[in-house]
């Protein structure tokens, strides 16, 4: 099943607090998304509304040309792997995958077997027993082998050590070749996943301010680094994200178009053009001081 997703003007309120303000974008089925946000930006509440956890207090949800809340067709489909507490889960690995089976029409044992193995998970032990890195591989099991059309893994993974992420990563790129299907990792590890990402969404205090292809702001993000004089000449109306001098040598970041007559400019005053991470323009973008237009 293939289905697209649309938010149209959502915004969500906890009595005085607004954890999204607006929010307007659309996923292609495929795809893999990133959402980026600080801590409080609205990641989590953002997918809640989308796995029809809750509904909006305002603006409209589409998945498939319907809204999710409550619909028997769409929410099977939509799987949301969060943080869970396995504390009382004296099941096995075996008997869990099981019973969480009989709830995922697309639910494909044999491949959650695959994975169990791939992470070297304990088969006879009771979950509540596992380690805090079992849990994340855990739900990483849970979430790849339902083959939703729509999974989200929402942080899932920070518990697991830098090997076995590493595994994850593959396994994202392998399991998209395999079975397509639109993937959102909400994640802290941006330097670690960016490269994963086909497409970027990055929130700041509940509003959307980037919603772009990877490449496309990757592109957009630039250093310019030279005689602090020429940069500052250069960089008269630019969007300077950050600016370091150390004595004559000024080196500035700048997000936003750059045509060929900026660039020819820049060779001209000598001054060196150079590629931006994106956790680099993540942090700067989200910094408390900055203000975004409506």
């Amino acid at each position: 099943m293939s289905l697209d997703v649309i938010f149209e003007n959502v915004s969500k309120s906890y009595r005085d607090f607004q954890a999204l303000d607006h929010v307007s974008f659309a996923l292609t089925p495929g795809k893999t998304y990133g959402l980026i946000g600080r801590n409080g930006a609205g990641k989590t509440t953002l997918l809640s509304l989308l796995a029809s956890f809750q509904l909006p207090t305002s603006g409209q949800i589409k998945v498939g040309g319907e809204e999710p809340f409550e619909n028997s067709q769409i929410m099977p489909e939509i799987n949301f792997v969060y943080e869970a507490d396995y504390s009382d889960e004296y099941e096995t690995m075996k008997d869990y995958l099981q019973y969480v089976g009989r709830y995922r029409p697309n639910f494909d044992q044999d491949y959650a077997q695959k994975l169990v193995e791939l992470f070297e998970l304990p088969q006879d032990k009771p979950i509540k027993e596992f380690s805090k890195g079992m849990q994340s591989a855990l739900n990483i099991v849970l979430g790849f082998a339902s083959r939703c059309p729509i999974t989200i893994f929402d942080e899932v993974y920070l518990g697991m050590d830098a090997p076995n992420r590493e595994l994850f990563y593959q396994e994202i790129i392998e399991e998209q070749s395999r079975h397509p299907r639109t993937l959102i990792l909400s994640t802290h590890l941006v330097s670690e996943m960016d490269y994963l990402f086909d497409h970027v969404l990055i929130l700041d205090r509940g509003r959307l301010i980037i919603d772009e292809a990877f490449d496309q702001i990757i592109q957009r993000g630039v250093s310019i680094t030279g005689d602090a004089s020429n940069v500052d000449t250069f960089a008269t109306e630019l969007n300077i994200l950050n600016s370091q001098q150390l004595g004559g040598t000024k080196s500035i970041m700048v997000y936003g178009e750059m045509d060929e007559a900026k660039q020819q400019e820049a060779k001209t005053l000598g001054l060196e053009i150079g590629p931006l991470a994106l956790q680099d323009l993540f942090i700067h973008l989200t910094k408390k001081e900055r203000s975004y237009e409506s």
